[in-house]
């Protein structure tokens, strides 16, 4: 890190109210850790004048710059504009060249008058050269310190940060190494467990320091392992990025690791089973069409995947599955729905799920408790798990387990 600092800034007492989740701080920390950034504080500040004004004090006493999210609305409450005038000591100025960008925007429908005030800029401030939606972001000198304001709409945001802000504050910053980072996704081990397998690489990157490693929990979607490499140019970075990733994957297996690309377990199947030319078909019962639902929210989904049955009612498990009578919660229930759905929609591999989710047990089954299938060439392969967790997370979990059970054995085809 250099030493130079940026401090972030959400407005908007929905975010104080816990009506919306700052995503954005987050989304603009990591990303600018990734160009070697220091952010020391994030701060959430309501829709209120004098507040505002005493947090942007505030960040710009103690940090380099300062990104300002939200608050470039056309309403009243959206004050950030007006603040940043404030505490730079000047003038809100209308620019007619916004207005006419802004109206652009409504194509052939009038614009309302208060989108009027998103042409508002405070006097001696830049808009930023991209500009997505209807607000325009801003970089506002304040003696020999900058605040950046970005829009909060998640995509206008990421857009104008990425292609407008980092840079500028990486020049600033007088960074010219190039620092970038490959995230390898894993399913099956704790945190706890990753830290102890990779502890000794962890302990040789902390002497080297040419690149490190840090793990990012994501629930249901496993854990992150983030490799970042600092090197004065691309193949140099690229090299180091190789090198350890490669060290990474070679501790702890394709067993555990299902992405060395960040990409979702769904993606990596489909494109396990497009490789292999097969396609894939589900059976879905305490998932609810889950599992298809996330198949089919990839791009090009439909060269592999056949489709879904959601056979949530045990007749409808026997009557278009061939699942025999007995309990539907068990390992002789999967194999059938899984064998059967594959006849059924003419696929070459599926996956099957049946289980309890809860509130309450089924057929004197506890709660968590799930029946998992694969079928590839003919075969299946079915396993059980009992999740302690709420109704959510134990279909969230069983998707991505039997995913994941799918995913291993198409490795090792």
């Amino acid at each position: 890190m250099t030493g130079f600092s940026c401090e972030i800034v959400a407005v908007g007492t929905e975010l104080l109210l816990g009506q919306i989740v700052d995503t954005n701080s987050s989304w603009i920390g990591a990303h600018l850790a990734e160009v070697g950034i220091d952010s020391h504080y994030q701060t959430k500040v309501g829709d209120n004048p004098e507040r505002i004004k005493a947090v942007l004090r505030q960040a710009l006493d103690r940090s380099d710059v300062v990104i300002v999210c939200g608050g470039l609305g056309p309403t009243q409450d959206d004050l950030t504009r007006d603040m940043i005038a404030e505490v730079m000591g000047v003038e809100l100025v209308l620019r007619d060249d916004l207005v006419a960008r802004i109206q652009a925007r409504f194509g052939n429908r009038p614009m309302p008058e208060n989108n009027l005030r998103q042409a508002m800029v405070p006097e001696g401030a830049e808009v930023l050269s991209v500009m997505p939606g209807t607000a325009p972001g801003l970089r506002a000198p304040v003696g020999d310190k900058v605040i950046y304001a970005v829009p909060g709409v998640p995509w206008e945001m990421e857009q104008m940060i990425g292609e407008a802000v980092l840079p500028d504050i990486k020049e600033r910053a007088g960074i010219t190494a190039i620092i970038k980072s490959r995230t390898l996704r894993t399913w099956g081990e704790s945190e706890s467990g990753l830290a102890m397998r990779l502890a000794e690489e962890i302990e040789r990157l902390d002497h080297d320091r040419r690149a490190t490693l840090a793990f990012l929990a994501s629930g249901a979607e496993g854990l992150k392992v983030r490799v970042t490499a600092k090197a004065d140019s691309e193949a140099e970075v690229d090299a180091l990025l190789d090198e350890h990733a490669g060290i990474v994957r070679s501790i702890l297996g394709d067993d555990i690791i299902f992405s060395d690309d960040d990409e979702s377990m769904e993606q990596v199947v489909l494109d396990l089973c497009r490789r292999q030319g097969l396609t894939l078909a589900t059976a879905e019962s305490l998932t609810g069409g889950l599992i298809g639902a996330r198949l089919t929210a990839i791009a090009g989904a439909s060269d592999v995947f056949r489709g879904a049955i959601v056979s949530y009612a045990a007749e409808v498990k026997r009557d278009l599955l061939g699942v025999p009578q007995g309990p539907v919660v068990s390992e002789g229930a999967v194999t059938a729905m899984a064998l059967g759905v594959c006849r059924v929609l003419g696929a070459d591999v599926s996956l099957a799920v049946t289980g309890v989710a809860g509130p309450d047990p089924q057929e004197g089954v506890p709660v968590g408790t799930v029946w998992m299938a694969t079928c590839v060439d003919g075969v299946v392969e079915a396993s059980t798990a009992k999740w302690a967790f709420d109704r959510e997370r134990v279909r969230q979990y069983t998707t991505i387990s039997v995913l994941n059970a799918l995913r291993r054995r198409l490795v090792a085809r």
